[in-house]
């Protein structure tokens, strides 16, 4: 079976051919001409151009043959080169075609690769994504217990305080009515002391008069200096604790007994309280119509000191 040729390439045996043919052409005017010179031909009056005519057509075949043997071997050179040439074309375009399929082939390895590597990475993905939702899973449960229990302690905090704050106002409110209970009993006892302070005050301002009326020894104005005094004392309210103690009060009165104006000179703070106290109970005091008496008794000072 014959190898054929590639596309753009000519037969190798047609050079060959063209060849044959040119050289069957010479033979046949060669012989044509021998058999030319061998017939009998009218003679020329002269002979000797003629054999010079059938020397140069040879030499000019000749020639001719050279150039057609020369230009066969450049052809068939020419052939061999192209030839040559087509041989590398193709061993380069199959160099070429093997690349191309190694670089797609390594092209199609990079892309499964990838593809692997991408898949790989969306698993990976996929995985974390499952482990990050279970985790937050987890944190969310975990907030909500632990807003459960908090909730829980505050729910006991708020129990245990409002027990202790109604124990506590239980307490203060025992505490309370004990004060209370405490109090009125100090009251009534300290009422009862004044009721009894007060009936042996009466009794003894009562002794003092009769002294003062009896001795006669004092002036108007000791006298009313001493009803003045009974009458503040009178609404004194005294204590124990007001034992041995006094205070000095300066009296500004009226003309009708209507004390102006009070203050204290000096003395207890307790008793001085007291004397302001029963000097306002006490309203208007005791004093002498005769005008002399009430110049020397308007501006008074008084000394009180608790009898107990």
């Amino acid at each position: 079976m014959s190898k054929q040729s590639k596309p753009g390439q000519q037969p190798i045996g047609l050079p060959l051919t063209i060849s044959v043919l040119l050289h069957a052409g010479l033979l046949g005017l060669l012989a044509v001409s021998v058999d030319f010179a061998s017939k009998p031909k009218p003679q020329p009056q002269a002979s000797a151009p003629v054999v010079q005519a059938v020397a140069v057509d040879k030499a000019q075949v000749e020639q001719h043959v050279e150039r057609i043997r020369a230009q066969e071997a450049a052809a068939r050179e020419a052939e061999r080169q192209r030839q040559a040439e087509l041989d590398r074309q193709a061993k380069e375009a199959e160099r070429k075609r093997q690349a191309e399929q190694e670089r797609l082939r390594k092209l199609e390895q990079e892309r499964q690769q990838r593809q692997a590597e991408i898949k790989k990475a969306e698993e990976a993905a996929k995985l974390a994504k499952i482990k990050q939702q279970e985790e937050e899973q987890r944190a969310r449960q975990a907030a909500e217990k632990a807003a459960k229990e908090e909730a829980a302690r505050q729910e006991a905090e708020r129990k245990r305080k409002a027990e202790e704050e109604a124990a506590r106002k239980a307490e203060a409110e025992r505490k309370r009515k004990e004060e209370e209970r405490k109090r009125k009993e100090a009251e009534e006892a300290a009422r009862k002391a004044r009721e009894e302070d007060l009936a042996a005050q009466m009794a003894a301002e009562q002794a003092e008069l009769a002294a003062v009326r009896q001795q006669q020894v004092l002036s108007e104005v000791d006298r009313y200096s001493v009803l003045i005094q009974q009458a503040i004392k009178r609404n004194l309210r005294e204590d124990r604790s007001m034992r041995g103690k006094e205070c000095r009060v300066r009296l500004m009165l009226a003309p009708d007994g209507f004390v102006i104006s009070q203050s204290v000179i000096s003395g207890d703070a307790q008793v001085c309280r007291a004397t302001e106290a029963a000097i306002r109970a006490a309203g208007n005091l005791p004093v002498s119509a005769e005008p002399d008496v009430y110049q020397q008794m308007k501006d008074l000072t008084i000394t009180f000191k608790p009898e107990l």
